[in-house]
Order: structure tokens, then C-alpha cells, then sequence
């Protein structure tokens, strides 16, 4: 007896097409891998036809934009400050600003809003920290405390469970929110520190990048600091796993990105290259699987985690150095803040589309995505999938970049070819960004 579902056959609607039975014995389809070859040929084509990232800008500000904060639980409100002192609460689905806060003298270096987002805090060049009772609707605004430091603050991180924070300047220091005073204060040689973040999945572990070119490790139960490795350039961000508890990137000045493990800090896992200039920022997806990148070469750019070469590059004509940015937590969107005072929003995936999809195309745009996977080394997909146009100084530069590295490479194989045996060890790639690690 024969059985069929309806649903294989029976139209969606009475202009549709028929769908006919079909029978998947490969005996009966010779051709099927060079008619599936087309297929995801076409689909990539497809793909880099339809790759829009760009999707508005957030113009307010009246100084370049130097610090980004997301919401903790909604999706649309973003907070961002300025050199000019300025902080604005944003609405993204609407694209307006719903309030504006004059909250420094100088530069906005740092904001982080608490769990429960009841309220934010700031820190600036001002030498002072300030917490903000969080309501876009409210017509006057006053700091709900006010604290004055000795030293000016570089950055500003929210814990993700207790009512504690930290703050890096001179020393890192970690404040209890209903105190005046830090509750612990490290130093380990250093003039200053840039950033400090708290991992997510390690409740009580804190790091930060310093001047001296090293990154530190804390433990905020311990009095000193835990471990330290310093590298051949400073970092300027660093920025946490969200699923890999040990796993940590840093953005640094010799234009790579470096991830670590916190408990083998002699070698990092994964060098990131591609940027030709200075990365000042990064952020992780909410899944962990990828990463985005600011940098100072006026282009942004998206990573896999485990991958030393970035899959897309994202740039306009108007957008400068680029100073923050930040993933949304719905894994879509990624938003960037640049020196010409414009806030931008990009799509994470450049081709999808957005809004919602009928059974049968996302049916279609799975199967062209299985395609795209199965025939991702052949040649000319390869190649078609991985061109990007790009800014011509940007192109110069990695042309450029390539010619010194060769060159690097072959007088140092000249090197050891002409020595005696073992006089000069190799040296792998990845280990020579790394100069001392201390306990």
C-alpha cells in the first residue's frame, strides 16, 4: 500500500507550482554532483550579489566616539560616550536618542551598566567615577554618586553577578558599588593600564593590559596579582570568551589579535591577522564561534574564533579610525563608533536577509548553505567567496606587509642555511610575539 504525505504534493497556494514525488536512488541521478556543483556556484555568486552590511547611522554626537555599552537584557538600547564629555541612551529599532547626559570634562573613556540595568556608571579623563540612575525618559539628570579619583581612569567593567566593578589607571582597582573606596587595589610595575575586563564564565578572574606591553591576571579573592606575559606590542582591549572560560583575545598594536589560554600564557592559540593598522577593539559573539575587530585602518572586520584570517571586512568612505565596537545579543547585528562622530549598524552576516522567511525559502536558502559547505575548497567558489573589494591604502598596506614578511622569511631561512647546525633554533611564529611570562 502506498503512502504519501500531502504536504510533499499539495500546493501552498493556487499559483504555486506542483511538487512531484521523488525518488533519491543514486543510481537514477548520474549527474547530481555536477548539477549540485552549479548550485553552489551560483549561490555563492548569489551571496556576494546580495552582501549589504551596512544599515544606517546613529548621527548626535558632536566629538568623536570613544566608548559603547549594551543593554544586559534588551536588544535595542545602546549607551555611548564621546570626547567631549557627552554620554546618549539610543534606541536602535528606532534609530533616535533618547537622552543625553553631560557627564565629564574631557574624554568618556569607560561605560558598564549593572545586571539588573537599574543603573550605569562612567569614568573619564576627569579623574572621576560617576553612577547614573539608567532612565531614557527622565527630563534632568544628576550623578546618583560622585567619586573623585587621584589619577585619571582608562576603562570601566561591571561585574556579571555581584555589585562590584573594576577600573584600570595607574593601579587596577576593585570597587564595592556601594562604596567609596576600593576594596582592592594591584599594581605590578607598571605607569598605567588601558583596559580591564571581567570574565564571564569566571566569576572572580579580571584582566587587563598595561603600558609596559604585558597583560595581568587577577583574582579579585587575592591580595596581588596572579600572572603576567608581555608581548613584543601594548594591547589596547581585551575581551573574554563568553562559552570558553579560559579563552581570552587581546587587540594589539602590531595590527594582529592574539588568543589566549589563561593557564598556558607562553604561547598564544591563535594569531589573527589581516588589519594594517592599530586594532583598538573587539568584541565576541554571544555563541563565542566569532569575533569582530576595530581598528585604526578605518575597517572593521569579523573572525572566527579559531581562524587567523578574517572571513569579512566591512568599510565606507566617510568612516575614520574606528574606535569601539560591540556584537548585539541576538548574534545579528554589530555596531561600531568611529573619530567622525558617527555611531554605525552592520549586519553580521552581509548577505542575510532580514525579516521573516516563508517555510519554502528558508528551506531553499538551507539547502544553498549545505551546498556552499560541501563545495567550499573547490577553486573558483573558494575564490569567489573569499574576494573583498577594499579601500586602496588599505590594499597598498597588505601588499606591502606581504613583501616584508617574505623577506623576513627568506633572510632568516639564509640565515640558518649558512650558520652552523643549531646555532640559530627556529622559532615558531606564534611564540615570537611573546617576550616573559612571570608568576
Amino acid at each position: 500500500m502506498l503512502c504519501r504525505d500531502p504536504n510533499e504534493y499539495v500546493r501552498e497556494t493556487k499559483k504555486d507550482i506542483f511538487k512531484m514525488p521523488r525518488n533519491y536512488d543514486s543510481s537514477l541521478h548520474p549527474l547530481e554532483v555536477p548539477r549540485e556543483y552549479t548550485r553552489a556556484l551560483n549561490a555563492t555568486k548569489l551571496e556576494r550579489v546580495f552582501a549589504k552590511p551596512f544599515l544606517g547611522s546613529l548621527d548626535g554626537h558632536k566629538d568623536g566616539v570613544h566608548a559603547l555599552c549594551k543593554h544586559p537584557s534588551q536588544l535595542s538600547i545602546l549607551l555611548s560616550g564621546a570626547c567631549d564629555g557627552e554620554i546618549k541612551i539610543w534606541n536602535l529599532s528606532d534609530r533616535k536618542c533618547l537622552s543625553t547626559i553631560i557627564a565629564h570634562d574631557g574624554f568618556v573613556r569607560g561605560i558598564c551598566m549593572n545586571p539588573s540595568a537599574t543603573m550605569f556608571l562612567s569614568c573619564g579623563n576627569d579623574k572621576i567615577i560617576k553612577h547614573w540612575n539608567y532612565d531614557p525618559l527622565a527630563k534632568t539628570r544628576e550623578a546618583l554618586q560622585t567619586i573623585v579619583g587621584k589619577t585619571f581612569y582608562t576603562s570601566i567593567d561591571h561585574h556579571f553577578k555581584k555589585p562590584v566593578y573594576a577600573t584600570s589607571g595607574e593601579r587596577v582597582e576593585v570597587w564595592d558599588i556601594n562604596h567609596l573606596e576600593p576594596i582592592k587595589s594591584y599594581a605590578w610595575g607598571v605607569d598605567s593600564h588601558y583596559s580591564v575586563k571581567f570574565s564571564p564564565v569566571e566569576n572572580n578572574i579580571l584582566a587587563s593590559s598595561a603600558a609596559d606591553r604585558s597583560i595581568v591576571l587577577y583574582d579579585i579573592r587575592q591580595s596581588v596579582p596572579m600572572r603576567k606575559v608581555v608581548l613584543a606590542m601594548s594591547s589596547n582591549q581585551i575581551c573574554w570568551n563568553p562559552l570558553e572560560a579560559m579563552i581570552f583575545t587581546v587587540a594589539n598594536e602590531d595590527h594582529n589579535l592574539y588568543t589566549f589560554d589563561m593557564r598556558k600564557l607562553d604561547c598564544p592559540l591563535q594569531v589573527h591577522k589581516d588589519h594594517v593598522g592599530a586594532v583598538m577593539s573587539l568584541d565576541y559573539s554571544p555563541t563565542g564561534k566569532e569575533f569582530v575587530s576595530a581598528s585604526y585602518d578605518k575597517t572593521i572586520r569579523i573572525f572566527e574564533a579559531k581562524n587567523g584570517h578574517s572571513r569579512e571586512v566591512y568599510h565606507t568612505k566617510r568612516m575614520q579610525h574606528v574606535m569601539s565596537i560591540k556584537w548585539s545579543l541576538d548574534n545579528k547585528y554589530i555596531i561600531s563608533a568611529s573619530d567622525e562622530m558617527n555611531i554605525r549598524l552592520w549586519k553580521a552576516q552581509a548577505a542575510e536577509k532580514l525579516g521573516l522567511l516563508k517555510p519554502r525559502e528558508r528551506e531553499q536558502l538551507d539547502y544553498s548553505e549545505k551546498l556552499k559547505d560541501k563545495f567550499k575548497v573547490f577553486p573558483q567558489i573558494k575564490s569567489i567567496k573569499r574576494h573583498r573589494h577594499l579601500p586602496k591604502p588599505v590594499y597598498n598596506a597588505i601588499k606591502e606587509n606581504r613583501i616584508i614578511k617574505h623577506s623576513k622569511q627568506r633572510k632568516e631561512a639564509n640565515r640558518r642555511a649558512h650558520s652552523k647546525p643549531g646555532s640559530i633554533p627556529y622559532v615558531a611564529e606564534k611564540k615570537k610575539s611573546v617576550i616573559d611570562e612571570q608568576e
